[in-house]
């Protein structure tokens, strides 16, 4: 099975046709205010329409309650819905249900510890993503570009789908590929020319060297 490869934090028409003409199989969206990649819904509801049948959509949100969850869904009508704040298992649950659409729930990781508490959302995430721990004074829950310690999900077994997060680019990505036996990965900072702003050179090297990788392992498309 090839990578499974999501390019998130899209935020204008030229990138986002960019990373589908590269072959992304997900986009993601981000509705939180306080990162430099926040679309608002009219953008969303423009970069949905572009990628709609061409990729699956994702929409990150953090601890947004159900108005707001219920906004993104009539703007964007995204297939996914990406949680990076402190939702609790119960608080999946609702969203799934609500909303029929599947959840995504997002860990910070820098040490073993923050392991523990995934086996409480497996059986209710549909996917669980893997991404660095922020520092405690940090305004946003992700897309720091900074990795974690990858040795840490050795022997990790989950039950359920998962996707590698946090500090990767094309220079690091098949080594995260080849040590963490991921077959899905989530790439933000590392394609990107100055914060916020989308490489559209680096969007392409990133998804050709995931290809490249699979090609060599013998899980091309």
């Amino acid at each position: 099975m090839p990578t499974l490869v999501k390019i998130c934090g899209l935020s204008t028409p030229d990138t986002m046709n960019t990373a589908l003409e590269a072959g992304a199989d997900m986009v993601g969206l981000v509705f939180f205010a306080k990162s430099p990649r926040h679309v608002s819904f009219e953008a969303a509801s423009k970069l949905a329409a572009i990628a709609r049948g061409r990729a699956e959509i994702v929409a990150l949100t953090v601890d947004a309650d159900d108005e707001f969850l219920s906004q993104i869904m009539e703007k964007a009508a995204p297939d996914w819905l990406q949680l990076h704040g402190s939702e609790t298992p119960g608080r999946l649950r609702e969203i799934r249900t609500r909303f029929a659409t599947p959840v995504m729930k997002a860990f910070g990781i820098r040490e073993r510890g923050d392991l523990e508490a995934i086996s409480d959302y497996a059986g209710i995430a549909d996917r669980i993503l893997f991404d660095s721990k922020p520092p405690r004074d940090a305004t946003v829950p992700g897309g720091s570009g900074k990795r974690f310690d990858w040795r840490l999900l050795e022997g990790l077994d989950l039950h359920t789908p998962f996707m590698l997060s946090g500090g990767l680019d094309a220079g690091n990505v098949a080594e995260a590929l080849d040590t963490t036996g991921a077959r899905a990965v989530d790439v933000s900072s590392g394609i990107e020319a100055t914060r916020g702003v989308k490489d559209p050179a680096l969007i392409r090297r990133f998804i050709e060297t995931v290809r490249a990788f699979d090609l060599e392992r013998g899980q091309a498309k």
